[in-house]
């Protein structure tokens, strides 16, 4: 029996590879733009980061981690906590006050697989770890909204919550706990673990039972203090002056135990249940958390394929275009020479000065060869037997008119570049 691959996961084939590639190289564009330098981390880490950064009570800690037998290492389920463990380890705080850092790179969570949800998954992302100043908030929302409209995604909407602190939020989890426990009995059982272990994730719930209780819940925002208020709003305000459009939604909240303060996602209807193409927050305590000296620290994190399926979607409806691959410049037609070497010399001159050029390696008549050209949509072609080793030159072909220029073989290259001027002449006469 044929193998497949593993449930969840997915393969890129050449036809599907500048698609993604279109996505990753507009997102370190923005990057580059907003000063974010990249860093990678291993696949997998230490168990105990992600137990003690994530939060054990989490889903992801709890029931989707894919961790090795002896339970030492873990296939990393999220970066932000490998990116601060670097942080650490490295010592970056040494090197500036600041670290602006992103990344790009595959996940792994043992999921239910639906639509824009896999087993291994990749995201895009950025940490700016040192400063707590609203600024670097507004920094990163504007990061993240940019790169999302520079891809061509523009149909989303931004939600913005503030958790507060650890202590105020304590107070306010005894009265949200107080409030569910009046309900109980309608609760879902995913639900009263969450009521038992962290309440605030009952929030995040889509039952329609859980949602219309919701309405009647203690908010978080009544329970926050003024300084956390003010910080809040001076983000509000910012993005209001850069004309940022956003939406507060005070039941907004993340999975991970780690965020504190502003917290965001992006979502697009589009996307059906899983509608976050993009969220994040601060996370001020958790380089503590992981034995570093107190540093405030703000992220997000996008998913690759969501991301894709949004932008299919928009072009199936002739509302975007990917770029497409770079053409083949040349493509050499092999007329019965029995030393191949001779083109291969040739093709790797060529490459060496730039020029993506292909032959015939299966034996093919000139006839099968000429339309191998044209399926792989070559600019030119040039046929090359024993008379054209001999005298040196060739017919040069454009393939979009079918017109001919004699060619020498040691310079190909230069008269591509001298055709096309001639062409463009032509043309402007």
């Amino acid at each position: 029996m044929q193998i497949q691959k593993p449930r969840g996961t997915y393969d890129i084939i050449p036809s599907e590879i500048n698609k993604r590639k279109y996505v990753e190289d507009t997102a370190k564009k923005v990057f580059s733009n907003f000063n974010f330098s990249e860093i990678r981390t291993p696949t997998f880490e230490n168990t105990q980061l992600f137990k003690r950064g994530i939060g054990e009570e989490t889903d992801i800690v709890s029931k989707e981690m894919y961790s090795f037998s002896d339970g030492e290492f873990t296939l990393k389920p999220e970066m932000t906590a490998s990116v601060i463990r670097a942080y650490l380890e490295n010592s970056l705080y040494n090197e500036a006050p600041l670290q602006k850092l992103f990344y790009i790179s595959n996940m792994f969570r043992a999921e239910r697989p639906q639509k824009g949800r896999f087993r291994e998954f990749s995201q895009f992302g950025a940490e700016a770890i040192g400063s707590g100043d609203y600024t670097i908030d507004v920094e990163i929302i504007a990061l993240a909204d940019a790169i999302l409209k520079a891809l061509g995604v523009t149909e989303f909407t931004i939600k913005l919550n503030t958790l507060g602190t650890i202590e105020e939020r304590k107070v306010y989890l005894d009265e949200l706990r107080k409030y569910f426990k009046q309900h109980e009995p309608v609760l879902s059982e995913t639900s009263k673990v969450r009521l038992e272990k962290n309440p605030l994730r009952i929030l995040d719930t889509k039952n329609p039972e859980e949602i219309k209780l919701l309405e009647n819940a203690p908010v978080l925002y009544d329970f926050l203090n003024d300084a956390t208020k003010t910080h809040f709003q001076n983000v509000l305000s910012s993005l209001d002056a850069l004309n940022i459009k956003y939406e507060v939604d005070y039941k907004l909240v993340r999975g991970l135990d780690y965020y504190s303060h502003t917290t965001f996602e992006f979502i697009s209807t589009a996307l059906g249940a899983q509608s976050a193409i993009l969220g994040g927050g601060r996370y001020d305590l958790l380089v503590e958390m992981l034995g570093g000296k107190p540093a405030p620290a703000i992220g997000f994190a996008a998913g690759i394929e969501r991301i894709l399926i949004l932008l299919e979607e928009k072009a199936k409806e002739k509302h975007f275009t990917f770029p497409e691959e770079p053409r083949l410049n040349l493509y050499i037609v092999n007329a019965g020479l029995k030393d191949n070497t001779k083109i291969q010399k040739l093709l790797l001159s060529l490459r060496a000065a730039g020029i993506k050029c292909e032959s015939d390696f299966l034996s093919r008549s000139v006839k099968s060869q000429m339309k191998e050209a044209n399926k792989l949509n070559a600019e030119y072609t040039i046929v090359i037997g024993e008379s054209e080793i001999e005298t040196g030159k060739g017919k040069l072909k454009r393939m979009s008119d079918g017109k001919e220029i004699s060619a020498e073989l040691g310079r190909i290259y230069d008269d591509i570049m001298l055709f096309e001027e001639i062409s463009n002449k032509q043309n402007a006469d």
